[in-house]
């Protein structure tokens, strides 16, 4: 693993808490998230009323979002943490939307040629962080988070993608994966949950990186400290 650039991924399914992971390992390494572009997807509302008759234009606008996001990530020296990547756009939310039929075949096609050509092209993770949690969690996470579009996915299509995961998962080799039960794991107020974390996720980096991105954030830090109106 090279420590020019290490490029960490969180994977997970809706509601299983990457974007707090995101923020929570770019606060302690002092670098910058790459996060998914939910809110920019135009097409995202009227996917979640008709699944399809949309699910092509949504899917199709996130591979080529999630492509320039992998493109600038590339160019980012130091640790880079993503949330959610371009292989779960393709190989867990398109591939549930061509299994329940909201896609046709000739979408499907469509969708997997450009799939394939955009990953010949792509370097891999350095670590994906897996986070997995309970359907139950998982549902009562999004009724939390209020999120208006997300409020009437069917249990079933939730159940769908977790299954995607699981065997997705399973079948990974291009980096190592790290597996986080997140139902009952609380780093962001629990000490004790934090340096648990913290210590997994260190056990795949290079220990320079580790000592630099701690010390940038530090440096980061101090200068934010003296900055800041007495």
């Amino acid at each position: 693993m090279s420590s020019s650039r290490i490029y960490i991924a969180v994977a997970g399914n809706i509601g299983a808490g990457k974007s707090t992971l995101v923020d929570f390992l770019c606060k302690t390494y002092g670098v910058s998230p790459f996060f998914e572009p939910n809110d920019e997807n135009p097409y995202l509302a009227d996917f979640y009323q008709d699944m399809k008759s949309w699910s092509f234009h949504s899917q199709v606008y996130f591979l080529a979002h999630k492509f320039c996001i992998h493109q600038e990530l590339d160019k980012t020296p130091g640790i880079v943490v993503q949330d959610r990547t371009i292989y779960e756009d393709a190989e867990i939310f398109a591939t549930a939307l061509h299994q329940s039929r909201a896609m046709s075949e000739r979408d499907w096609k469509t969708y997997q040629e450009l799939y394939r050509t955009i990953c010949n092209s792509l370097r891999p993770p350095d670590l994906m962080i897996y986070l997995r949690c309970s359907l139950k969690t998982t549902k009562q996470r999004i009724k939390i988070r209020g999120r208006a579009m997300e409020q009437s996915i069917p249990t079933a299509y939730l159940k769908r993608l977790q299954d995607l995961y699981d065997r997705w998962l399973q079948d990974w080799k291009a980096c190592e994966v790290l597996q986080l039960d997140t139902d009952n794991l609380d780093y962001v107020s629990d000490f004790v949950d934090r340096l648990d974390v913290l210590a997994k996720v260190e056990r795949y980096l290079p220990r320079d990186s580790i000592e630099a991105a701690r010390a940038s954030s530090t440096a980061t830090k101090a200068v934010a400290a003296l900055s800041a109106p007495a």
